[in-house]
């Protein structure tokens, strides 16, 4: 396809001519990897937010600040090519990612972030290249996060549902193929439609896929990429890459949350203490937790499969993370990503490869993802040799933005994390008898927390409704309390039920690790509900099925059958009826936390 991106390399201009203030930078004797090769021992200038000399060999220049290179390795700035920008702004540069190739994010956001790249105040920032709204069904992947969005139900409606997006700011257009787990799909006459008008306006049109028959369907359709891969055990990865390499077509594995949904753990990058230490409790959360709750090795074997036989096909590998996901995190996943990449069967030099040069080529950034002359100043110094051994890119000496050094910025991070952890996470004693209902009519009291209120997905704009009732006392004094939920129709996780929030305000977390049950009294209408957990920064809840029986019945859950829940910082507690849209009653009595 022949398209020149002319918006999109004007914002990749606009950010070189953005001068930065620092001195000339001389990084000496130093192993670099230029995007594409590896040379053993050169010098590189940089001056002004620009390299001025990727292979220098003068004198020092005067003023300049000198940086050894021996045993370093000097890489152009990571680049992210799958994530959802909307918070933890700070984090991706502290991590060498300085570009983020964002898939759906708020417009506001980022045209705010185009404002501060045009304008030249993004050195602490990684510059953002966005889809802005995603174009999905009605009800559709990427409907579910309480932000009403645009969406789209025919194909005579895509050219003026694409050039809308192109009138909000968006950079190329990112498009959902996928049905189930509530979620309803385009057809693939409305994204040909899409793909269709995209080209027309000279963007790129990329699509999001879960399966191997859709992979297969938007490559047909003219994609020029795919934004995930897909879970399984078996594909036809040869003829898929062949596929992709005829319609000239990129990929981005998405290893990261592929292995979240498998439940995959194995690489802890908050074992590693000097990365770590740059994310706060809040920011560790994400990591920490996992869509799968239970490791299942298989589902990665597709992906893996198809990632190789890309590679071999001569198909562009794009390395992205899918961060703002349960287990992903901004910047630092990046290093997780590149070791997946390495594992599925790239050489460390492709990987690198695939987070540098590959998605700036690929995506038309600009001149960036190359250590070469004229190219931005974005650098990523690391100890070792990542081109042998991925895992130095962990080993991280400093970061360049925009020619600026961002250690600054590491350090006074790293002090705010460790003075955040001093004497944070004091544990919530737990009554003696465990007990946190304390139900009347008066009151949905409970000896800590702001107590029990009325929890449902209104806030996500879902019309599911309950009230709470109590009513009169059991035997043993504990008064019940009636959920009556109705739960509607439009939701793919829809709910209704009532909520213990532990925080002094709704949503605050506290430390709920003494607590290693939950144990509870209830009756009801016969049919399934869920015990669930929220904790700070995860985004989905870790949930436990129970039944509600016509004779009570005392049920019992351990707090570790809650996937992904960090005990430390928990911000809620739910008795939720749903996601299947009805009439639902439940009463609840006698909830405790209990040590053991």
């Amino acid at each position: 396809m022949n398209t020149t991106l002319k918006a999109l390399s004007a914002a990749a201009a606009l950010c070189l001519a953005s001068a930065a203030t620092a001195a000339p930078t001389l990084v000496q004797d130093v192993r670099v990897f230029d995007g594409e090769r590896v040379h053993e021992r050169r010098s590189v200038l940089f001056d002004k937010g620009v390299i001025v000399d990727a292979n220098f060999r003068g004198a020092v220049p005067k003023d300049a600040r000198v940086v050894s290179g021996l045993g370093r390795t000097l890489l152009p700035g990571l680049i992210d090519s799958h994530t959802h920008a909307f918070r933890y702004f700070e984090l991706p540069v502290l991590f060498g990612v300085t570009t983020q190739v964002d898939m759906f994010t708020d417009v506001a956001m980022m045209a705010a972030a185009k404002k501060a790249m045009r304008e030249g105040h993004n050195h602490r920032h990684a510059d953002l290249f966005s889809a802005g709204t995603l174009v999905t069904a009605p009800n559709g992947h990427g409907t579910q996060f309480g932000v009403a969005i645009p969406t789209l139900t025919k194909p005579e409606d895509a050219q003026a549902f694409v050039d809308a997006r192109i009138a909000e700011g968006s950079d190329f257009i990112k498009i959902v193929m996928e049905a189930g787990m509530g979620f309803k799909s385009l057809d693939l006459a409305t994204t040909k439609a899409v793909i269709a008008a995209a080209h027309r306006r000279g963007k790129l049109a990329v699509v999001h896929i879960s399966t191997e028959a859709d992979a297969r369907a938007v490559l047909e359709a003219g994609a020029d990429g795919l934004v995930h891969l897909y879970t399984g055990s078996t594909a036809d990865a040869e003829g898929l890459a062949k596929l992709a390499a005829k319609r000239r077509a990129f990929v981005i594995p998405t290893f990261t949350v592929l292995e979240s949904m498998a439940g995959y753990k194995g690489d802890d990058l908050l074992a590693d203490a000097k990365l770590a230490g740059l994310l706060d409790k809040d920011a560790q959360a994400p990591l920490k937790a996992r869509y799968g709750s239970q490791q299942q090795p298989a589902m990665l074997v597709a992906p893996k499969m198809v990632t190789a036989a890309m590679q071999r096909a001569g198909v562009p590998v794009l390395a992205g993370t899918d961060a703002g996901n349960a287990g992903t995190q901004y910047g630092v996943s990046m290093h997780r990503e590149l070791a997946s990449l390495v594992e599925a069967g790239m050489s460390p030099a492709q990987a690198l490869t695939a987070a540098t040069s590959a998605p700036a080529k690929a995506f038309k950034l600009g001149q960036r993802g190359r250590i070469d002359k004229g190219y931005k100043a974005d650098l990523l110094l690391v100890d070792g040799n990542p081109t042998a051994d991925i895992r130095a890119t962990r080993q991280i000496v400093e970061v360049w933005k925009d020619g600026e050094s961002a250690n600054g910025l590491r350090e006074r991070q790293r002090e705010t994390v460790a003075k955040a952890s001093t004497g944070a996470g004091n544990v919530q004693a737990l009554p003696p008898d465990g007990r946190i209902s304390q139900f009347s009519e008066a009151k949905l009291g409970s000896p800590f927390g702001a107590g029990w209120m009325p929890s449902t997905d209104s806030f996500a704009g879902g019309k599911s409704t309950v009230t709470l009732a109590a009513q009169p006392a059991l035997p043993d004094g504990q008064v019940p309390l009636a959920v009556n939920a109705t739960v509607a129709p439009g939701m793919p996780f829809a709910w209704a039920g009532v909520a213990f929030m532990p925080g002094a305000k709704p949503m605050q977390s506290v430390n709920l690790s003494a607590a290693k049950l939950v144990r509870f009294k209830v009756r009801g209408d016969g049919k399934v509900y869920q015990l669930i957990a929220m904790s700070q920064g995860v985004q989905m809840p870790g949930a436990s099925r129970f039944t509600a029986g016509p004779e009570w019945t005392e049920v019992t859950v351990p707090l570790s059958d809650l996937k992904g829940v960090d005990l430390a910082s928990v911000t809620m507690l739910g008795f939720n009826a749903g996601p299947q849209p009805g009439e639902y009653r439940f009463e609840l009595a006698d909830v405790r936390l209990l040590a053991q």
